[in-house]
């Protein structure tokens, strides 16, 4: 599998999918194709999913329905065009390697990847459109393809190490980090400081990838994004 990034502020993803290889994605996310992709849709990411699966990735912010293209007979060009201002990142996700994504972060990846809810906590009404902190969790075996929107701006986390963040601002961080929701502390910073009610505390080990532009700050994508 060939693949480049073409672009800076609204990147494109360009796929050379060879003969028998297949790429999954959220129904409706592919700009364009060549003649020797063959498209299926249906619910499930891979043979053996089932309800369970289907109800999890849905929970966590995934695609009800999804796409999967294979080329036949000979490479095909695949692309998907970014629809906001964002960085599309690749990660290699295998057994012991998992990663938690902000819950409109997947692009498309190999099959084998897994899609389920990271992260829920109830939080109070208002915060992340009131349905509480939602995080995808990006498993199996795979390549995949991550947009984070804004800058982003990556940190390693030593042992122990701690980053406070902004919800808004996690767009993708390993398993191995630990992930917490606080409170602000103080009448007055809740009151005055212009923070919001909650921030996230991440503590390595591990990498983090912070995004610049959460997409609450977007008008249109308000209601129930983070």
């Amino acid at each position: 599998m060939d693949y480049r990034i073409i672009g800076t502020t609204l990147p494109v993803l360009e796929l050379t999918v060879e003969p028998g290889e297949r790429i999954v994605s959220g129904s409706g996310e592919v700009s364009w194709m060549g003649r020797s992709i063959a498209m299926g849709s249906g619910t499930q990411m891979k043979s053996k999913g089932g309800l369970a699966s289907l109800v999890k990735r849905v929970v966590g912010g995934g695609p009800f329905f999804v796409n999967q293209y294979t080329a036949v007979e000979e490479p095909g060009l695949l692309a998907f065009a970014s629809r906001l201002p964002c960085h599309i990142l690749p990660v290699k996700v295998e057994p012991g390697r998992a990663f938690f994504i902000h819950r409109r972060g997947f692009l498309c990846a190999t099959l084998g990847v897994e899609l389920s809810v990271g992260f829920q906590q109830s939080l109070g009404a208002g915060f992340f459109g009131g349905s509480g902190l939602v995080l995808q969790k990006l498993s199996g075996t795979c390549e995949a393809w991550i947009e984070l929107y804004g800058e982003v701006v990556a940190y390693d986390l030593a042992s122990n190490e701690s980053l406070r963040v902004r919800p808004g601002h996690v767009g993708m961080f390993e398993s191995t980090v630990n992930f917490r929701v606080a409170r602000v502390q103080g009448l007055r910073n809740l009151v005055f400081g212009g923070y919001g009610v909650f921030f996230a505390t991440l503590t390595g080990p591990g990498k983090i990838w912070l995004q610049s532009l959460p997409l609450v700050n977007l008008g249109p994508y308000r209601v129930g994004e983070a």
